[in-house]
């Protein structure tokens, strides 16, 4: 479409994986902590959100990183999605400015046994580029048993007479842009407000072999009575954060 100055909507998609495990002891809780920490440092994030900046078209100013005692870890990228040389002037100056970070939080649950990793990635950016075209890429990068995305448009720009636009593309639901094979492993739940240009999509995954979840164990080690009471657990504590509050 053609605008009058440059687009100035801000998009923002704010994505939330959880990986859950069992581990039978504090010392395996501890021990899959490490592992998980170790296995998503800030090095390895990096490399993900560089790459994601990339798919986006976007341009990395600056690159901040950090990881934490005892565990976690965050990354920030300064982006720019444009520039422009100013007539008889060599100096660019970047017409947006927007950003992309994750976190991660591994914690574990003493007295379940349960062990959860959580990262949190935000990607904002201003101007024509969207990040939903991402997703694929992120939820291919981690071991994604829940996932929560929220996807929001705001402000507005102007058309050639002057017409507010409040939304460039569209859009009416983020699934419409997960490829299809990856939506048919999960159930997924929308609460969508399009008012407001807010956009919700959850995410649980449907099959859940127990081996998936165990921690330096096999599962024909176990008694029956146990893997069965394991998997209720996973499923429990699945189904609390899918739904976002405590259920059992």
């Amino acid at each position: 479409m053609t605008l009058y100055g440059f687009n100035n909507l801000t998009k923002s998609l704010s994505f939330n994986i959880y990986d859950v495990c069992y581990a039978k002891s504090q010392r395996e809780q501890k021990d899959y902590i490490a592992y998980i920490d170790e296995q998503y440092n800030s090095e390895r994030l990096t490399n993900i959100l560089t790459h994601v900046v990339d798919m986006i078209g976007a341009k990395t100013l600056s690159i901040s990183r950090q990881d934490y005692d005892p565990q976690g870890a965050s990354v920030t990228l300064l982006i720019a999605e444009g520039t422009m040389v100013p007539m008889g002037d060599t100096i660019v100056a970047h017409l947006d400015k927007s950003h992309v970070t994750v976190h991660t939080y591994p914690e574990y649950h003493p007295d379940t046994c349960l062990a959860t990793f959580r990262v949190d990635i935000d990607v904002a950016t201003c101007g024509e580029i969207t990040p939903l075209s991402t997703l694929d890429y992120l939820i291919g990068s981690f071991d994604s048993d829940i996932i929560t995305m929220d996807y929001r448009v705001r402000g507005f720009t102007r058309d050639m007479k002057g017409k507010k636009l409040f939304m460039d593309h569209d859009i009416a639901s983020i699934q419409d842009f997960i490829d299809k094979k990856i939506l048919s492993e999960y159930d997924a739940v929308d609460i969508n407000v399009y008012g407001a240009n807010l956009f919700h999509t959850k995410m649980l995954i449907k099959d859940r072999p127990l081996q998936n979840y165990l921690f330096n164990v096999d599962e024909y080690e176990l008694p029956p009575q146990t893997r069965l009471n394991i998997s209720n657990s996973l499923r429990r504590e699945m189904i609390e954060i899918f739904s976002g509050r405590n259920v059992y």
